[in-house]
């Protein structure tokens, strides 16, 4: 897509029509409505889904945060309310510091900032809640962590996406059944990107299975300290192997690449 904040409408009209013309389904990942002036425009934007899923095949996915990540540009932070930096080359002293506060330290503007920092990468503080709590919960959204496994301050969603999902928005909030949130995890996905035998526990299928406390599952990674690991995960199985048991990573390397069914 080419655009998430101003233009998301325009956007995502484009990317309807593009695939039509080509033929092919469609996965816009992952959607947002960016920037101050357009939180809320999710409820206009779901409705374009909803409309355009009744003769194309359309999905989407997001995460759990009001918060993204991406290389430091001077346009993404112009859309914010705050500005994490999650690393950068020519200054990694200041990875997992605020822009406004390396501004400060530097003397400098915060456009002169980023180009002293370059190249870089951030978290940019710029949804609503409201819309991030419409659009997970919109039937035809798959979870999805876009984590980026980089640098030593990534964004908390790399350790937290699912388990905040499971915890906080279905448990705690109650927006939707556990079940439900599940699956938007696991079956919506596999069949969303023709998966055969992934997504669902039945008798033939691989065997990747999280095994969790309901009551306890909840994400620690916060953004001041990002890499942690959640609470309440019991068992990890991939294809059919333990890999984590209880905290305790295993050796076993049973995943592999995972094609599309023709």
């Amino acid at each position: 897509m080419r655009n998430e904040d101003d233009h998301v409408e325009e956007s995502l009209r484009e990317s309807f029509e593009t695939a039509a013309s080509a033929g092919v389904p469609l996965v816009v990942s992952h959607h947002k409505c960016m920037g101050h002036k357009n939180h809320g425009l999710s409820t206009q934007t779901l409705k374009m889904f909803d409309e355009v899923r009744r003769h194309q095949t359309v999905g989407l996915d997001a995460y759990p945060y009001i918060a993204g990540s991406s290389s430091l540009l001077p346009e993404m932070v112009e859309q914010s309310t705050r500005v994490l930096v999650t690393w950068s080359q020519p200054y990694p002293e200041f990875n997992g510091w605020d822009l406004e506060r390396i501004a400060e330290v530097l003397n400098c503007t915060i456009d002169e900032t980023i180009e002293r920092l370059v190249p870089a990468g951030a978290i940019y503080f710029c949804m609503s809640e409201d819309d991030v709590r419409r659009i997970i919960t919109y039937p035809y959204t798959m979870i999805g962590s876009d984590g980026i496994p980089y640098g030593a301050h990534p964004h908390p969603r790399l350790w937290g996406t699912f388990p905040r999902v499971l915890g906080r928005y279905a448990r705690d909030l109650e927006l939707m059944p556990l079940e439900t949130a599940v699956h938007k995890m696991t079956g919506l996905a596999a069949s969303t990107f023709g998966l055969k035998d992934r997504g669902r526990i039945v008798e033939g299928a691989f065997a990747d299975i999280v095994l969790f406390d309901a009551d306890r599952i909840a994400d620690t990674a916060t953004y001041e300290e990002p890499i942690r690991p959640a609470n309440g995960i019991e068992l990890v199985l991939v294809n059919g192997l333990i890999a984590l048991d209880h905290g305790t990573m295993l050796e076993a390397c049973a995943g592999h690449v995972v094609l599309r069914e023709k």
